[in-house]
């Protein structure tokens, strides 16, 4: 598994900031983005117009936004966790929403962890340096181990 961030996120802004925050807390990974739930399932499973991508070089970590055009965050999660090749692919739900129903449905799908965007720069700074640390450093991910 490559230490790549696959962020999903449609809102232009939101982009630069996680971008941003994660330079400003030394996360130098390579941060691919996709801005639909389309174009992210195109991409984690090598179809469309990443056909020739291998479908096997997946994330170190899905960062997910809820509030996606022509497929939702919701479906996108779930159609990650029903296939065979990503369904232990560790995916943060990263949204604005406040809604309890939502972190209820993410966990229900099977997120990993859910956490609301600050919307002061500086937290979110704080945030993004607490996502790479776990996610990229210290979290074991059964994603490429055998199961048995």
């Amino acid at each position: 598994m490559s230490k790549t961030i696959l962020l999903i996120e449609d809102n232009a802004s939101d982009e630069k900031l996680t971008l941003l925050a994660f330079k400003n807390c030394g996360v130098s990974n390579e941060v691919l983005v996709e801005r639909d739930g389309a174009a992210a399932l195109d991409y984690l499973f090598a179809s469309g117009p990443h056909s020739a991508r291998d479908v096997n070089a997946l994330p170190a970590v899905v960062l997910l936004d809820l509030n996606l055009p022509k497929i939702a965050g919701l479906d996108v999660l779930r159609r990650i966790r029903a296939d065979e090749r990503t369904r232990l692919l560790p995916v943060v739900v990263l949204t604005s929403s406040k809604e309890d129903e939502d972190i209820v449905r993410s966990f229900t799908l099977g997120a990993n962890a859910y956490v609301r965007k600050p919307v002061d720069f500086t937290e979110f700074v704080t945030a993004a340096r607490t996502l790479g640390l776990f996610w990229l450093l210290l979290n074991e991910s059964l994603a490429t181990k055998p199961i048995p």
